[in-house]
């Protein structure tokens, strides 16, 4: 299940359903209206293998890694954000719910970086692998 959190935009959210990635948003389709960050941390726990996709930069945090979820922070322009997703999506690496879950993510124009659980260091994956 892809999750987008409340800050990315709307016309993000219908160019994402154009491509026919299925997403849902925090407060119109999944949660609540404003739902603080500890209680998104809660809910993905209730889902299966979700995908939470934010602009908020509290979300890359090493300590929130957890196997049930793969949470992404967006670095990237609000115009930008379904592109990068999309992007993301598609990799080699995290093209499959399996190979993302326990994984905290930023993501950026030159590339991916993350913590995976029980890592001692940060990973960067390019985009070109």
């Amino acid at each position: 299940m892809n999750i987008l959190d409340e800050n990315i935009p709307e016309h993000q959210r219908q160019k994402l359903k154009n491509w026919r990635i299925r997403v849902y948003q925090i407060s119109d389709d999944v949660g609540r209206n404003g739902i603080k960050d500890d209680e998104i941390i809660t809910f993905l726990l209730t889902k299966r293998r979700s995908t939470f996709f934010s602009r908020d930069d509290d979300f890359y945090q090493r300590q929130l890694c957890h196997a049930r979820y793969c949470l992404v922070h967006l670095s990237v322009s609000r115009y930008d954000a379904a592109i990068f997703i999309r992007r993301f999506l598609h990799h080699s690496e995290f093209n499959t719910q399996i190979k993302r879950m326990g994984t905290i993510i930023r993501i950026s124009q030159i590339g991916v970086h993350l913590w995976q659980q029980h890592a001692e260091e940060e990973i960067f994956v390019s985009w070109n692998d």
